[in-house]
């Protein structure tokens, strides 16, 4: 009797573990592990996590092969989740929920992949430096009248890559090529990351930056002082330029239906509250509640017209006319 119930616990207790998630994931811990936790809090299954860049990660999966622990890679941009598609380490995931709750030009043509939150790519500057009217586009950025007042995050970068790739998709390779040396043309300093890039703006060194909003509100939620301001370009045409951080199911999982359950927790409106605020992020949903400092920053169009698979699809060609438009 007491051998069947040691046997009994042993097999719940391998169920239970069983049930447990490993995430791979390329976000910062501080911005993944509450919402982790919540999860735990509200189902009982325990989501562990491997931090790391996004290609050591994709890499490491691909080295595991079938002894991998890995159920879900998640990372930020379009990019990079699109990379992890043609590795061959993501399985196609059919599910009502994430196909009603995602928007389709924020999810994977084949669902490999789903975007979770959404963050725009947009421009920022300093009111004492820029004229009321003077802002219109990224295209507009490309002309003479912002010689020597314009800064750019390094082209190395794949937050610049996706949105060069969704410039390609909209104006094709020899225009984009036009627009980009222009940019190159009126640029004062490349920095190697936004908030480098903003900094300099606020200091008066350019004018004008290309940035992710997220930088914008963490800079000015340290120092509300800071002359930046941002602005949505496009609005007459396409739209803001919108990336995601999102995830996917590892091909190789062991728990691929608690897999889905939990991206589908992920892209659902309880979940939504919490995951796109971290961040400083927009929810994938609309008519959700943002971030009091997102909120301040107004209504804009998206480009929503542009699948983001597409930002992984034109990477190549991206990186390309970047190095050919001297945009180092």
């Amino acid at each position: 009797m007491k051998t069947i119930l040691i046997i009994s616990m042993l097999i719940m207790a391998q169920n239970i573990l069983a049930e447990d998630l490993m995430v791979y994931t390329s976000r910062k811990e501080h911005l993944v592990k509450d919402i982790f936790k919540q999860y735990q809090k509200e189902t009982g299954v325990k989501v562990n996590y491997r931090t790391g860049k996004a290609g050591a990660l994709i890499q490491t999966i691909k080295g595991e092969g079938a002894k991998s622990n890995a159920d879900i890679f998640m990372t930020v941009d379009a990019g990079n989740l699109w990379y992890a598609s043609t590795q061959g380490i993501l399985e196609p995931t059919r599910s009502a929920i994430l196909e009603k709750n995602i928007p389709s030009h924020l999810r994977d043509l084949d669902n490999q992949w789903f975007g979770l939150s959404v963050r725009a790519r947009t421009i920022a500057y300093n009111p004492k430096k820029v004229k009321e009217g003077e802002l219109i586009s990224y295209e507009d950025l490309a002309t003479a009248k912002w010689k020597g007042r314009l800064c750019l995050r390094t082209s190395k970068k794949v937050y610049n890559q996706s949105l060069v790739a969704m410039l390609i998709d909209q104006h094709g390779y020899t225009r984009t090529l036009e627009i980009i040396k222009g940019w190159v043309n009126n640029n004062v300093e490349i920095f190697s990351n936004d908030t480098a890039v903003l900094k300099a703006v606020a200091k008066g060194q350019c004018a004008v930056g290309i940035v992710n909003t997220y930088y914008y509100g963490r800079l000015v939620k340290k120092d509300p002082k800071l002359p930046l301001k941002l602005f949505w370009p496009n609005q007459e045409s396409y739209g803001v330029h919108i990336n995601v951080s999102g995830a996917g199911i590892v091909k190789t999982s062991k728990n691929k239906e608690a897999a889905k359950k939990f991206l589908e927790w992920l892209a659902s409106k309880n979940a939504q509250r919490s995951f796109a605020q971290v961040n400083m992020e927009y929810p994938i949903m609309e008519n959700l509640p943002q971030n009091n400092v997102v909120k301040k920053w107004g209504e804009f169009k998206a480009n929503t017209k542009f699948n983001l698979s597409r930002a992984g699809i034109l990477q190549k060609d991206a990186v390309k006319l970047m190095y050919e438009a001297k945009y180092k």
